[in-house]
């Protein structure tokens, strides 16, 4: 054929401008390297009602308004073989386990993702609602204050199932990027004493001040959702009004300087870390901004590949042990000891055993692992204390994300230096979570081999060889 003919006078050149413009402008596809589907949603999830607040046992009536709205937001993430993976980050102390797999099943049947496949991530602010069966041994709770949690966790889950569709129906091609920046407010709330440490010239107590970020990037290289974490309670405000605390100014603050871009907190290994100074509003917005400043240097700076569009999940749940617990006359003899929410405790654990019911020996405990391209994110349920994070940092290497109070926030997980020690942490925090007793000494050992054994099915090494040597 004769491409020179007058016929094709008009369509040779024109050709030749179209494949230009592709070889140059190529379409972005989920199988392109470095490329992934993500899609990003939010839901406001803030209390219509009057209901009692999550936290703290020395609250003594229900919340009266808001400072600002709490949300619960999810990123879904598609890698090249189709395969996906839903992270929901939420301004809450922590999902109790019913509601936890209620919502899990509810995304299985609908959407068909297996628990491997779902992280329920909380940022555990102490200004967010009590949920259906959570911690209602430390509030004087009426019915009616019990029908309005139970109404307000209907309705979250049902908020949560249709955010989770909506982030999958909104997948678009984007590259992911992980670094770590750092800041660091948060104190070891175990080793100094919060009225004198203005004195201290140095800080006492394991710490772990990294702030991990993940960030999605557009095809025009924009940020669209900024996914980051930090290791410290979200305790700065104990006010009566609905607040994501630091976390929740965080957030608010790179939704500001990013405008358009979904910024999602999650809650890392922080459960003996707190913000101090704390108690005043204005020191939640300067940890908010604090935080936010050190994503935001991360976001702007990293130099870090893209992660390649490779999608890897782990799920298990494994038996935590619980000590002797304590006996029928042990109890009552405490009982005449003690007020408050150790007294609800006592006169609970007597009536269950009164009435021929027995009290708990193990409680399960959710492990999870993602890994992204070469990026490891680990998940552990329950309140996790920062020496796991440091561990399993020592174990896979310092940029691994560890992220506590994820799938079931079940009770306080200490490691075996702080179950010597006892304290809040170590013994009594039991009994907020209405469970007999603290853990068997083996706890520690149980949850890195948990690790250890997960991330070996996974594919995924350590980076010491003698992982378990003390």
């Amino acid at each position: 054929m004769n491409l020179f003919h007058p016929k094709f006078d008009f369509w040779f050149p024109l050709c030749l401008i179209i494949i230009a413009f592709i070889t140059l402008n190529p379409v972005f596809s989920s199988t392109q390297t470095g490329l992934w589907q993500v899609g990003i949603a939010r839901v406001d999830i803030t209390p219509a009602d009057t209901l009692w607040m999550a936290g703290y046992a020395a609250r003594n009536h229900p919340a009266e308004g808001t400072s600002h709205k709490l949300w619960a937001k999810a990123i879904a993430v598609q890698d090249s073989s189709g395969y996906t993976g839903l992270l929901i980050t939420t301004d809450l102390l922590g999902f109790p386990k019913n509601l936890s797999d209620s919502i899990r099943d509810r995304l299985i049947q609908k959407y068909g993702l297996s628990r491997a496949q779902v992280i329920l991530n909380s940022s555990h602010t102490h200004s967010g609602p009590v949920l259906r069966q959570g911690l209602y041994d430390i509030y004087p709770l009426t019915a009616a204050h019990i029908e309005k949690i139970e109404n307000y966790s209907r309705q979250l889950s049902d908020k949560i199932v249709s955010l989770a569709g909506e982030a999958i129906k909104n997948k678009r091609p984007m590259r992911l990027f992980a670094d770590n920046g750092l800041v660091r407010f948060q104190v070891n709330r175990r080793n100094n004493e919060t009225s004198t440490l203005s004195t201290f010239s140095h800080l006492n107590g394991p710490n772990d001040y990294a702030v991990p970020v993940l960030k999605a990037v557009n095809p025009a290289g924009e940020p669209a959702a900024i996914l980051f974490g930090y290791a410290c309670h979200a305790t700065t405000l104990d006010e009566y009004f609905w607040s994501g605390d630091y976390p929740g100014y965080a957030q608010l603050t790179l939704e500001q300087m990013y405008p358009g871009v979904c910024a999602l907190f999650f809650q890392g290994c922080g459960a003996d870390q707190n913000p101090i100074p704390r108690r005043s509003d204005n020191l939640a917005r300067q940890y908010g901004l604090e935080l936010a400043a050190a994503v935001d240097r991360v976001v702007r700076e990293s130099a870090s590949p893209p992660l390649a569009p490779e999608l890897t999940t782990g799920y298990m749940e494994i038996d935590l042990t619980l000590a002797t617990p304590p006996t029928l006359q042990e109890l009552r003899d405490f009982a005449k000891q003690v007020k408050g929410y150790r007294l609800n405790w006592a006169n609970n654990m007597i009536k269950k055993l009164q009435n021929g019911g027995t009290l708990p020996q193990s409680v399960p405990c959710p492990v999870q692992i993602w890994k992204l391209g070469d990026q490891v994110i680990i998940t552990l349920g329950g309140e996790v204390v920062v020496d796991y994070a440091i561990r399993l940092k020592e174990i896979f290497g310092q940029n691994v994300f560890v992220m506590g109070y994820s799938n079931d926030v079940m009770a306080y997980i200490p490691t075996v230096r702080i179950l010597r020690e006892g304290g809040y942490e170590g013994a009594t925090a039991q009994m907020v979570y209405g469970l007999p007793s603290s853990w068997q000494a083996d706890i520690e050992t149980r949850i890195i081999h948990a690790v250890l054994q997960l991330a070996d099915k996974m594919g995924i090494r350590p980076h010491e060889e003698n992982v378990l040597e003390e």
